[in-house]
């Protein structure tokens, strides 16, 4: 039976360090033929620039190949059922990265595959990026026992939530700052010990990582306004900055909007990481790839 990595919560942390591991490696020697011949689908169904490029670029690295598939392009967009999409898909490749609007949906096609699925995102979760985040965090920072990580904005998107579960089981503290209406929902911070509070200064304070996310994502255009208004006091800006530790790191998941959720200064700045955060999804995937295709 094929396994699926489907949100943060599908690793354990002795899995998640030899992820990390095999991470290294494959960024210290690139090209390793550990998947050759075989191949994975990249069922997208929004828009996309280090997902689908660093799965594409990492498979190739691993000699296999992959195949982008826009689900707008595929028969789903004529009625398909995603279980048939999936059944069908798993007699072709070895795996499968899906990037969808929902969970829900996540969940029914890898209920569905014989092969392993990754998420690449969704509503809920992004625990690819979350991986990539610690790892980077892990790092520049020698370890993840005892560091603080505060995120600051939107503390219900995928990518917080991610780092909530994933920064729980790692041992990271996680802080987040967000108006009441964008609060972590019960089932991110089930288990934790997040500390979730209205109040920037407070989150951001003796942190060694202040993370933050764009403040309108995909899908959620119609509530563009709003949401810049109740979050406008959220922005990470260099008097944020000086809350956090002298040496703290500066993340972001991109893209970004400089000059919304975090100021150029900030963006560009010496204790900005967000390139490397960038480029560590493609040796982190590559590990997760091969740890579940393998």
């Amino acid at each position: 039976m094929a396994r699926h990595f489907l949100a943060d919560d599908d690793f354990s942390k002795e899995e998640v360090e030899r992820i990390f591991s095999l991470a290294a490696d494959l960024k210290s020697r690139p090209v390793q033929p550990l998947l050759p011949s075989k191949n994975v689908a990249l069922v997208f169904s929004k828009p996309s620039t280090r997902t689908r490029v660093s799965f594409e670029v990492g498979m190739n690295q691993l000699g296999g190949a992959a195949i982008y598939l826009q689900t707008g392009e595929t028969q789903l967009k004529r009625g398909e059922t995603l279980a048939d999409f999936a059944k069908t898909l798993s007699r072709y490749v070895q795996g499968i990265a899906a990037r969808m609007e929902s969970q829900a949906e996540l969940e029914e096609l890898a209920s569905n595959s014989a092969v392993p699925v990754i998420n690449g995102l969704t509503d809920r979760w992004h625990p690819c990026q979350a991986l990539a985040d610690l790892y980077t965090l892990r790092e520049k920072k020698g370890q993840l026992d005892g560091l603080k990580l505060a995120f600051i904005g939107d503390g219900n998107s995928n990518v917080a939530r991610s780092l909530i579960r994933l920064g729980a089981k790692m041992g990271v503290q996680v802080a987040v700052a967000s108006p009441k209406e964008f609060a972590p929902g019960k089932d991110a911070l089930k288990g934790t010990k997040t500390r979730v509070t209205a109040n920037p200064k407070e989150a951001a304070k003796g942190a060694d990582a202040v993370y933050t996310d764009v403040w309108v994502s995909m899908g959620l255009e119609t509530e563009s306004e709003a949401r810049k208004k109740l979050l406008k006091p959220y922005q990470v800006n260099g008097a944020l900055m000086k809350q956090a530790k002298k040496d703290a790191l500066f993340m972001h998941c991109l893209p970004a909007h400089r000059g919304e959720e975090a100021t150029n200064e900030v963006f560009s700045g010496k204790q900005s990481a967000v390139f490397d955060q960038a480029e560590n999804r493609l040796h982190v995937q590559k590990a997760v790839m091969v740890t579940l295709m393998r």
